[in-house]
């Protein structure tokens, strides 16, 4: 980097005087508070246990997927297993906990059930030190309870085989950061100066572009981005997820970072799209609750009726969308038992109306469940 060049956002000398065009954003900040209001409302009407169960699968979601667009892929069932546990929600047998899903979980809920208590460098750091419980990222030794101190060289995100690596951002140095960290926590903890959405957006680059940690950035900084829609919509229950959608756009998501934190100070063009990303989380989020009401309904009908515990756990992958089609095969697979039991069970299923065939008869039959 040529000296005085400024390449990034940070190298600016207004730093940090965020800009953007409010007329520009205007329309999709309606819509997404019109469907912010579509979805609590909707959710208003279905009963304190549907809530929950809302609750817990955007969740999961969430904390899977944040992790996700880090390339780390977590075990849904000990991520449902570790949120269910903390909000009290039963699920029946809950998986074996890991100690990474934990911490994970932790940060996610702290920043989400606290997100009205100021945000403070021991918090931060807190939050940091459950994401990597053992000091490591890998098989790579982190600094952890601290801010990283570039002693290997500056914090750069880059991609690209060793030798013809391209780098996308260069973080602020590490002799900067307590000052940097002191500033984004007055804004953070100050009265709002923008809209509320506006502020989740300029949270989550803000702490993004610092880069304080040497690993677990990106997954703060959506945490930041969550505790700020927290405030904005003002319920401390989480029935969408950013993170989920960011990780279905994920080329996007990165490209539009790179240029803002490649621009000038006016970041419009981001928040613009990540409200866009906030508008499809939430039409998600109803097409979420939409599975978690055909299930409930569905366990409501069959209540009084003795199912086995292979039984109630296939049932349960085949409405949580199951992916491909059902055979007695991987009945016996899923449910650790042989095919004789596998076919025993369905034969049981298929004589009470639970579950039907679907498609072909013969070695290619599968069988689906009854919902009204």
């Amino acid at each position: 980097m040529i000296r005085g060049e400024k390449t990034y956002i940070w190298q600016h000398e207004d730093w940090p005087s965020w800009r953007y065009d409010l007329a520009v954003l205007a329309e999709p900040l309606a819509q997404v508070s019109r469907a912010q209001g579509l979805l609590l409302g909707r959710l208003a009407d279905v009963g304190l246990t549907l809530r929950d169960q809302a609750q817990l699968e955007a969740l999961t979601n969430d904390i899977v997927e944040t992790s996700a667009i880090e390339g780390e892929l977590l075990d849904v069932a000990s991520v449902r297993s570790s949120v269910a546990r903390r909000l009290g929600v039963d699920i029946g047998a809950l998986a074996p906990v890991d100690r990474h899903v934990e911490g994970l979980v932790e940060m996610v809920l702290d920043a989400t059930a606290n997100a009205q208590a100021p945000v403070t460098r021991e918090r931060l750091l807190g939050w940091h030190a459950a994401l990597f419980p053992t000091g490591y990222s890998g098989l790579s030794r982190i600094k952890v309870g601290g801010w990283r101190d570039d002693a290997l060289g500056p914090m750069q995100v880059v991609s690209g085989p060793i030798g013809r690596e391209r780098v996308h951002f260069e973080a602020p140095p590490a002799e900067h950061l307590d000052a940097e960290v002191a500033r984004f926590l007055a804004w953070l903890n100050g009265p709002p100066q923008e809209p509320a959405l506006i502020r989740a957006g300029l949270g989550h680059l803000w702490l993004v572009t610092l880069h304080p940690f040497d690993d677990g950035n990106g997954r703060v900084a959506r945490a930041i981005g969550d505790l700020l829609l927290v405030r904005a919509d003002g319920s401390a229950q989480r029935f969408y997820s950013l993170s989920a959608q960011i990780q279905r756009e994920r080329k996007d998501y990165y490209i539009l970072l790179e240029q803002a934190q490649r621009g000038t100070l006016d970041v419009t063009e981001w928040l613009h799209w990540l409200l866009g990303a906030l508008g499809r989380a939430l039409d998600e989020a109803q097409c979420t609750l939409d599975a978690v009401l055909v299930k409930t309904r569905f366990w409501q009908r069959w209540a009084e009726q003795p199912m086995n515990a292979r039984q109630v756990k296939l049932l349960n992958r085949l409405l949580d969308g199951f992916d491909g089609k059902l055979t007695t095969r991987k009945w016996a697979k899923i449910a650790k038992c042989s095919s004789d039991t596998a076919l025993r069970d369905i034969n049981d299923l298929l004589a009470r109306g639970v579950l039907r065939r679907s498609g072909a008869g013969g070695r290619s039959t599968s069988y689906e469940v009854v919902v009204e």
